[in-house]
């Protein structure tokens, strides 16, 4: 079906059933797709993620634009990518001031607006003569109580507390699974259940197969299980109120799991969320999953488009809520994403599309083995002792893989763990040829660059510890990005 009559026909099923939803956005930190029960991991018990997802949608290819937990937030929060959010392409950097965050815009049309949990986001200084944007959010909590700190504990309350005379977007950001993991020590058997057994949880090929590791993998796991059961509370409150057909619940990760080969990566288990979206009177054909492909900066549009506030011209994404109603509706052809300094010194880039992955590195020079909480984990320092003891296999080399190549190429569909790279396969050169003219259209119109100065590393790359370095040794100037830098202002492509 065409689009324009797709989106008729969407605005037709979601008015005859319903008003603008409630929104609620649930962040997990540090979580790869494959890590919940509704993507096929039998191990990881996610019971009411899945629940929700059996009864919604699930999207089998969403794609976030940087593997990276502030960038990530931040292009989620300004349907931007990084490299146009001003300084924000780097973590803990803030975003540009002018930006305006789609819930500022949601609260200035009368919504009620909350963050509890991580934030992670900050905007720069107006600039001379400029005023501060107004506040997003009518309140921002931490979500923590004592023998919880997984910033979950006060959703519900924020819940129950809200105005009942307003729609409501609340950006609930849990804690679960960054490291260092806090649920084992706290871990609450009569409410999550058993903790993961080691011997069951799924070791990935590019991980070593030992206790350590496995054991690191258990706590990882009882992160998400924790994180799922808080998610449990708030749709039961939900469903108690009356409150769950018309609110739209979507569900997702800022980036990859924090191991080796995941977190930061360009890669499926870097870059892929999981994304469930659940809306009882606005998702037709409930149940059935979707491989249309869409990206993290397709949120903001999306939820403004639905609440019927104006999207402002500063967004890159575009609005998927045609999938809600079709799930063989696509909204985007590509999706782009982008490996920037998380820690240590990095430039990458990749296009997806039509179930390819196309990455360049501008930094081939560099391995790219993880950030530091990743580097300092048990799972890297077995693998370190592999290494030095010759026994790599290919997946487990290339976490540590210098000079890597300068163009990588993968057929996800027929490769999900892109171990296969096809970039100088001839069979696939057309395809390399498409995705690089993609790639270079993005890279002109969103004003990309790679800077001679990049940020430099900041932390030991075999240990993971802190270097002795002040900020001005280390950071550049953030890749793609200038403070003269007009392209900020420009949309882009979609």
């Amino acid at each position: 079906m065409p689009l324009p009559r797709l989106f008729a026909c969407l605005l037709l099923f979601i008015g005859s059933a319903t008003a603008a939803p409630n929104v609620i956005l649930f962040i997990a930190d540090d979580v790869s797709y494959d890590d919940l029960g509704c993507y096929g991991n039998a191990a990881a018990r996610t019971p009411n993620i899945d629940k929700l997802a059996a009864k919604g949608r699930r999207f089998d290819e969403a794609i976030l634009v940087a593997s990276s937990c502030s960038p990530s937030r931040s292009s989620v929060i300004t349907g931007r990518y990084p490299h146009n959010n001003g300084r924000a392409s780097e973590l803990h950097q803030p975003i540009a001031a002018h930006l305006p965050w789609f819930p500022r815009l949601l609260r200035e049309a009368g919504w009620y607006t909350a963050l509890v949990g991580k934030h992670h986001m900050t905007s720069d200084k107006p600039a001379a003569g400029e005023q501060p944007q107004p506040a997003p959010f009518d309140l921002v909590d931490a979500g923590n109580e004592p023998g919880n700190k997984g910033g979950h504990a006060t959703w519900v309350k924020t819940v129950q507390e809200r105005p009942k005379d307003k729609p409501f977007f609340f950006w609930f950001a849990s804690l679960d699974a960054h490291r260092a993991w806090d649920a084992d020590k706290d871990w609450k058997e009569d409410l999550y259940g058993p903790k993961h057994d080691p011997a069951k949880v799924i070791v990935p090929p590019y991980l070593n197969d030992d206790t350590a590791t496995r054991d690191d993998l258990a706590s990882y796991y009882n992160e998400i299980t924790r994180w799922d059961y808080f998610i449990g509370l708030v749709v039961a409150e939900l469903e108690k109120e009356g409150m769950l057909d018309n609110t739209l619940i979507l569900i997702m990760a800022d980036n990859g799991r924090p191991f080796p080969r995941a977190k930061t990566r360009l890669h499926d288990s870097g870059m892929k969320t999981p994304f469930v979206a659940h809306w009882p009177k606005g998702i037709n054909k409930a149940g059935t999953p979707t491989q249309s492909l869409i990206s993290s900066i397709d949120i903001a549009p999306t939820v403004l488009s639905l609440a019927g506030v104006a999207v402002p011209p500063t967004m890159q994404g575009l609005n998927f809520a045609p999938v809600l109603a079709d799930p063989a509706a696509t909204t985007r052809k590509y999706a782009f994403s982008e490996h920037n300094w998380h820690d240590y010194e990095a430039h990458g880039r990749s296009v997806r599309s039509e179930g390819f992955l196309y990455i360049v590195n501008s930094r081939p020079n560099l391995a790219w083995q993880g950030p530091a909480d990743s580097v300092h984990s048990p799972s890297f320092q077995s693998l370190r002792a592999v290494r030095d003891a010759g026994k790599l296999t290919p997946p487990q080399a290339d976490v540590f893989l210098s000079p890597r190549p300068p163009v990588e190429l993968y057929r996800t569909d027929a490769d999900p763990l892109q171990l296969h790279n096809l970039a100088d396969d001839p069979n696939y050169a057309s395809v390399k040829q498409r995705l690089a003219k993609a790639m270079d259209e993005w890279t002109a119109a969103t004003g990309d660059s790679v800077p001679a100065n990049l940020s430099k590393d900041s932390f030991d790359r075999e240990t993971g510890e802190k270097l002795k370095l002040k900020e001005a040794d280390y950071r550049g100037t953030p890749a793609g990005w200038d403070k003269d830098a007009s392209h900020i202002n420009a949309p882009g492509p979609r």
